[in-house]
């Protein structure tokens, strides 16, 4: 093990004893749940202790309810009624707190979830560059909404406006980036937000917990901590939550509806599983899909939704794709986040190798080998991607989303034989498209759109730009995730409707001129 640079070192464990409700960080006096990390801090290995949070229930759950409804307030709250421009410059402000937070932030993002330096520091810009391109995309919404239609007689302002009460959970994979692309949308819509972090990732949130509660009003933004089925569960089984904002699996967001005593009046907001294919053409360049292909299987241990699932290969190339490939997939760096150059990082959940060499055993038990010489090599936190050849649909990784370094290989003579699978598979968030004769791809192309919502052509699957609308198909996703659609999920369109006659016209323009109402006017934010 090469010594851990001092920048790097976590120098005490960190003791989270506050959580955010109403405008307040309270102090937590309960039992608290311990936070590991699979990395190792010393010569023989053990998990570090990273620190601890607060072990919430029921109690608790209830009383970040009742903050945020109170905030809302029946739509008469603060927040909801305020000024665009207003709730803009409470995001500033809070932005502008949270560029304060990388070094630390980052930190907590290699140690959490052993995501690289390099890929932590982009998150966390990547972030930064997210709330900031959400304020202009919400200024040009209001700035379109500025103004009066007329139709039949009838003058109408049309604006969007909260829906209510949010519960956001995020994902372990992209604790920040992931989880804000819920939570800034939907708080600067104007609802109040109830947000529990994911399991891992979660002390990556504790420096940034002063800066929400001083950017926004109380009740705004309310911080819990616990398991899913002692907080989340009495939150939905409230009835107060409005919209289920959720990226992970499918299991946890049904679970979390069925809880819910209104189910048809909640808005779902899902970002879900998927099992995205890599389809290798006959005609495609060997080099650039090999690359393609091993940045979209193995980037952060294909711990991604959008990472590529399986990898069809037509039967004509197969073989010159496999030696090619695995030699790749042996020669990538293994290593502590903070190494320069490293690709293949620790996995964070201790469990996870144990699952990926079930799949690995009953792959090779139904027919598969394993192509590559270092695949399935155990280390304490991590097991080696394993090139799985051939698969078929006997095996549970044809079938599982196996969200680990594990990588399964189908041969294929006619094309539409992944097309079938794609369409009988339960997901369809996107796929990527390796070849370039235009006779081939453009039917293909005219049947993938329809199968899943991305078609990433001699490109490897990912979620940005966040400018591109980023959902899924059947089990994939629901709502869609964009800057522009995000603000779109979180809220409804609402308006002001009078006749066209001289008497409500003379309120209408009354009302512009006073400025009284912070929905009937026409100010232009640039």
């Amino acid at each position: 093990m090469h010594p851990i640079p001092v920048q790097h070192l976590i120098s005490a464990p960190l003791k989270q004893d506050t959580y955010l409700v109403n405008g307040l960080l309270k102090k937590w006096e309960g039992p608290t749940t311990e936070v590991y990390s699979t990395i190792s801090s010393t010569e023989a290995y053990a998990p570090t202790l990273l620190g601890t949070i607060p072990a919430m229930g029921e109690a608790e759950a209830h009383e970040v309810v009742e903050a945020a409804v109170a905030a809302y307030n029946n739509g008469q709250g603060l927040w909801p009624t305020m000024k665009v421009a207003d709730r803009i410059k409470c995001m500033q402000n809070f932005v502008k707190q949270m560029k304060e937070t990388r070094d630390e932030v980052v930190k907590f993002l290699m140690w959490e979830i052993g995501k690289s330096l390099d890929d932590s520091q982009k998150e966390f810009d990547r972030t930064i560059e997210y709330i900031y391109q959400t304020i202009e995309d919400y200024k040009q919404l209001d700035r379109n909404s500025a103004r009066f239609n007329k139709s039949q007689g009838v003058n109408a302002m049309v604006r969007r406006g909260p829906l209510g009460v949010v519960l956001c959970l995020g994902p372990y994979n992209y604790p920040l980036n992931e989880t804000f692309s819920l939570l800034i949308p939907a708080i600067i819509m104007g609802n109040p937000v109830i947000f529990k972090p994911a399991k891992h990732g979660v002390l990556l949130i504790s420096p940034l917990l002063e800066a929400f509660q001083s950017s926004f009003p109380k009740g705004v933004i309310n911080i819990v901590y616990g398991r899913g089925r002692d907080v989340a569960s009495p939150i939905m089984k409230s009835g107060k939550i409005a919209i289920l904002a959720l990226i992970g699996n499918s299991k946890s967001a049904i679970a979390l509806q069925d809880q819910h005593p209104n189910k048809n009046r909640l808005r779902l907001v899902l970002g879900l599983e998927a099992k995205n294919p890599g389809i290798v053409l006959p005609d495609a360049d060997m080099d650039l899909t090999i690359q393609e292909c091993v940045m979209g299987t193995l980037s952060f241990n294909g711990q991604r939704c959008t990472a590529l699932k399986v990898l069809y290969v037509h039967e004509s190339v197969v073989d010159d794709f496999i030696a090619r490939f695995k030699e790749k997939v042996d020669a990538l760096p293994y290593g502590n986040p903070w190494e320069p150059g490293v690709f293949l990082t620790p996995l964070p959940e201790k469990e996870k190798p144990a699952y990926i060499q079930e799949l690995l055993d009953d792959a090779t038990q139904h027919g598969a080998k394993v192509l590559n010489t270092k695949g399935g090599t155990h280390l304490p936190n991590y097991i080696f991607p394993a090139i799985l050849y051939p698969v078929n649909k006997a095996m549970r990784l044809y079938h599982e989303e196996q969200f680990g370094p594990i990588i399964p290989i189908i041969p294929f003579k006619d094309i539409q034989e992944p097309l079938q699978d794609m369409a009988e598979s339960n997901y369809g968030q996107q796929v990527s498209l390796f070849g370039q004769d235009i006779k081939t791809i453009a039917p293909l192309i005219d049947t993938l759109v329809n199968l899943v919502c991305r078609v990433n052509l001699n490109s490897s699957c990912q979620r940005g730009p966040d400018l591109y609308p980023f959902t899924g198909r059947k089990d994939s996703a629901v709502g869609t995730l964009s800057i522009h659609d995000a603000l779109r999920s979180f809220s409804i369109r609402t308006f002001v409707a009078s006749k066209d006659n001289a008497y409500n016209n003379a309120i209408l323009q009354e009302l512009l001129d006073s400025k009284a109402s912070n929905f009937i006017n026409t100010d232009y934010i640039l």
